[in-house]
């Protein structure tokens, strides 16, 4: 089956119980009405559609359930539905789609169907995940509930609502606890919904191949602390904001000096995704692989990991491996450990070759 030429662009818009998303949901509508929407709904009686204002794109309910549980079944259907009906002319030639979760939604279930389901990661194309975060209750909801520390884990960007009802003091707690769970993520202020559509839309966050800067913006490494072993190059001195004692989550970063052997690197990947992909909870790396010119871009959350993409060229003079990892009770050393023992061992076997990081 050949790739149609017109790959749908998907916003994933999460956040979690008032966070503002229907809100926010509105503003982007009216600047951008030819856009289909996916809702979901915890709960036997939908509300959230009754509070979008006119649109011009088609709206798809799924009610009786989290998006990103009992009725993940239905999210493909949905989307091919949606497609097939644009198709045809017999919806409006929407140019995007936004999928709004419920507010207790994990992420990374939704990111599987739209990048492992082949007919629909055929035709639509994961732009960016979007989570809004409630400035004034956010610190305790993230201390609360490890569903609100996944969504900001997994963002892209991260928009910070209702600054105008927070205190200094509750807006820099949000804030401080934000760098620690995902120091690669900008926040962006968002009172009332209002934001400009391009600071969230067609950001190609998932595809980071336009400019240098856009890759090196994209990985962010700097503002990760960074974990060494005996064969790691020596760490940066982390940022104190990244220093998140005895929290169950945890950002750093890996530079490797040398060029990965692919298969092992593959092998590394695999056994963390098999074994650990609850605790992955997202990965980004820019990769020197053994034999190759160009480098290849890798990314992941949980268990889903995007396909491995090869760049036209490196985004700088630096031709180090440079990895990202937010994990979730998962030691930082522990991955260090076994990505440099699998990338440094020499003439292994492995059971399942075919298993490379590029395919």
């Amino acid at each position: 089956m050949t790739t149609p030429p017109f790959s749908l662009p998907v916003t994933l818009l999460t956040g979690f119980l008032g966070s503002g998303k229907t809100t926010l949901l509105n503003t982007l509508l009216r600047a951008q009405p030819l856009t289909a929407v996916v809702m979901n709904e915890f709960g036997a009686v939908a509300l959230d559609h009754q509070l979008l204002e006119e649109q011009r794109g088609p709206l798809a309910l799924l009610s009786g359930g989290c998006v990103c549980c009992q009725i993940q079944g239905t999210l493909a259907p949905t989307l091919k539905n949606l497609w097939m009906e644009r198709a045809s002319g017999h919806l409006p030639p929407f140019e995007r789609l936004i999928i709004e979760t419920t507010g207790i939604a994990d992420p990374a279930p939704i990111i599987d169907t739209l990048v492992s389901e082949r007919w629909i990661a055929a035709r639509h194309r994961l732009d960016a995940v979007i989570t809004l975060v409630d400035a004034q209750l956010g610190a305790g909801q993230l201390a609360a509930h490890f569903e609100a520390e996944r969504q900001v884990a997994a963002a892209d960007r991260l928009l910070l609502t209702k600054t105008d009802l927070a205190s200094p003091a509750q807006a820099e707690a949000t804030r401080h606890r934000l760098r620690q769970l995902n120091p690669g993520a900008p926040h962006i202020v968002v009172t009332d919904g209002q934001i400009a559509s391009d600071a969230i839309l067609n950001l190609d966050a998932w595809r980071p191949q336009a400019q240098p800067e856009q890759l090196l913006r994209w990985l962010a490494v700097p503002h990760f602390a960074s974990v060494t072993s005996s064969r790691l190059v020596a760490p940066t001195a982390p940022s104190s904001a990244n220093a998140a004692h005895g929290e169950r989550i945890r950002s750093f970063s890996l530079v490797f000096d040398a060029p990965l052997d692919e298969t092992a690197l593959g092998a590394a990947l695999n056994m963390l995704r098999n074994f650990r992909a609850e605790n992955l909870l997202r990965m980004k790396a820019i990769v020197n692989l053994r034999g190759h010119e160009r480098p290849v871009v890798l990314h992941g959350v949980q268990h889903v990991f995007y396909p491995p993409a090869e760049l036209a060229a490196w985004p700088d003079a630096d031709r180090r491996s440079r990895f990202v990892f937010i994990t979730a009770d998962l030691d930082a050393e522990f991955v260090a450990r076994l990505l440099d023992d699998f990338t440094t061992a020499c003439a292994v076997e492995f059971a399942d070759p075919a298993q490379s990081v590029t395919n």
